[in-house]
């Protein structure tokens, strides 16, 4: 899989900044079929940075209703990796 691909998308939320200012830990959402290794990778080429650990986690998607229909909404994966002290990634540095 290509790096591009790996990674979707940062998640910016409350939890996500206290844990970057606290201990220097990134949050990803990434593609549900990468593994931590591949996210390790994909991690450290597109940003230039060192990773030293990977956790994932997968969210299951919410059932939600319009009317009498419904529909299943699709599951999440996020990454939370743990940067090398001093390293930094521009995207969540606001610059």
């Amino acid at each position: 899989m290509e790096p591009q691909s790996i990674i979707r998308s940062p998640v910016v939320t409350e939890k996500a900044n206290r844990a970057l200012m606290a201990s220097n830990k990134v949050t990803f959402e990434v593609d549900p079929r990468a593994n931590k290794s591949e996210i390790k990778k994909a991690i450290e080429s597109l940003f230039k940075v060192k990773v030293l650990k990977v956790n994932t986690i997968t969210t299951p998607g919410k059932v939600r209703r319009f009317g009498a229909s419904q529909s299943q909404q699709s599951d999440v994966k996020k990454a939370v990796a743990t940067l090398k002290a001093g390293d930094k990634i521009q995207l969540f540095e606001g610059a």
